[in-house]
């Protein structure tokens, strides 16, 4: 039955199929062999969503989606600037930090990537610095914003392997402030092999200018984490708050967006979400057809044959992990291998919050890794730069990402909560 689901699945998706259907019709393969009543797949695709922590998965696509295309990335990057442009290639580490803290807005890698190039890259191209570079660096940090919380991915994987949502978003922030710093050390070492330019100099009036316009954009994350962590409210009822806060600030502090651009925004999210919520259902008879001939179990069972040793094991899945995130999408990656994972960590003793980081970071690097490199591809919508010339010069950075993965992997003190 293993060999079936899996050899339908890859089939289909050679075939061109979208992953969702590729899901449901392995399913429907099984089912239909181990002759269970089809009508299972309607049920198990309705129970699938019915949770109330997937609320958060929507608003936070959404609340990301209004302050990227409002001002607030805007004047949230010229703070940044304002602070360290005066290093020489500043405005590198300026791009790494807009995208660390734009990630904690959004939790979408692909709108943190958006709204921080849209931003960056004209100023950092008439500033002399190579286009295709720091369209590169660019999309590297926006892979932080599925690390530093809010993220969706974490939602996700905290609903299929019911973990704490709470608890994952609380071990982000190390994982994404090493991405970050990594970003950061290739950069500042690229600047000074280019040469790249110092920005203004240092001033505190500038600094203070900046901050006033900024402040809007700096209490988004401070209200929806504070919220969260000191247990006034969910997490979805913090995404709930943050479309609040986020239409509120772009209509009538920083007044860019009039009913017509937040119909279009609303629209652009709505179809995210549903393609999320859509991968999401088709998953329920996916994850029914997993436990009931227990699938995962036999995976755990085989490679534990191979090794008992937890670091050779993790050594498997971590490279699993990155191929995964070399030809699957985020969320479709997390949704159908997920349960394929639980019983074989769970067997090694392995904390599942730190599993979850681990596979969130591994997942994340794949957005800057061709084929399936949704961030290379914003980038390069930004710029117009072919996608080959940004995926050349990302190689660096993406090393860089797959030491931090490393790290994370084998130090677990970097994932404090599992303590």
């Amino acid at each position: 039955m293993a060999a079936l689901l899996f050899g339908t699945f890859i089939v289909m998706l050679l075939l061109g199929v979208p992953v969702a259907f590729s899901i449901v019709l392995a399913s429907v393969a099984v089912m239909a062999k181990g002759e269970v009543p089809l009508l299972m797949i309607v049920q198990r695709m309705f129970a699938s969503t019915d949770s109330f922590s997937l609320i958060a998965v929507p608003f936070f696509i959404f609340a990301g989606d209004l302050m990227a295309k409002g001002k607030v990335s805007k004047v949230l990057v010229e703070f940044a600037e304002a602070l360290l442009g005066m290093i020489k290639g500043g405005l590198s580490i300026v791009s790494v930090l807009a995208g660390m803290f734009f990630a904690a807005i959004s939790g979408s890698g692909a709108a943190t990537t958006a709204a921080v190039g849209a931003t960056l890259i004209p100023e950092l191209k008439k500033r002399g610095y190579d286009e295709g570079r720091s369209a590169a660096l660019i999309a590297a940090a926006g892979t932080i914003g599925v690390v530093i919380p809010p993220s969706v991915p974490m939602v996700l994987y905290a609903v299929i392997a019911e973990q704490s949502v709470n608890t994952l978003f609380k071990n982000g922030f190390i994982p994404g402030v090493l991405m970050g710093g990594i970003l950061v050390a290739i950069s500042l070492a690229e600047a000074k092999k280019f040469n790249y330019p110092k920005g203004a100099s240092f001033s505190v009036k500038n600094v203070g200018k900046t901050f006033i316009k900024a402040i809007w954009g700096i209490l988004m994350p401070l209200i929806i984490l504070g919220g969260i962590f000191s247990g006034y409210f969910t997490p979805s009822e913090a995404a709930d708050v943050a479309v609040i806060y986020a239409i509120l600030v772009s209509a009538f502090v920083y007044r860019d967006m009039g009913w017509k651009e937040l119909f279009r925004i609303m629209k652009g999210s709505a179809k995210t979400s549903a393609v999320i919520m859509i991968i999401i259902s088709c998953s329920g008879p996916f994850g029914w057809v997993l436990a009931n001939w227990k699938i995962p179990e036999a995976i755990s069972s085989s490679v534990l044959s191979v090794s008992s040793n937890p670091y050779v094991i993790m050594l498997l899945i971590a490279v699993i992990i990155l191929i995964a995130g070399v030809f699957m999408e985020t969320s479709s990656a997390i949704i159908i291998l997920t349960p394929v994972f639980l019983p074989l960590v769970k067997a090694m003793g392995i904390s599942l919050v730190h599993f979850g980081i681990v596979f969130v970071v591994g997942i994340a690097i794949g957005m800057i890794t061709p084929p399936v490199a949704i961030n290379l591809f914003v980038a390069s919508g930004i710029t117009g730069l072919p996608i080959e010339r940004i995926a050349k010069a990302v190689v660096p950075y993406l090393l860089g990402l797959v030491l931090v993965f490393f790290m994370i992997l084998y130090v677990p003190m970097l994932v404090p909560g599992i303590m």
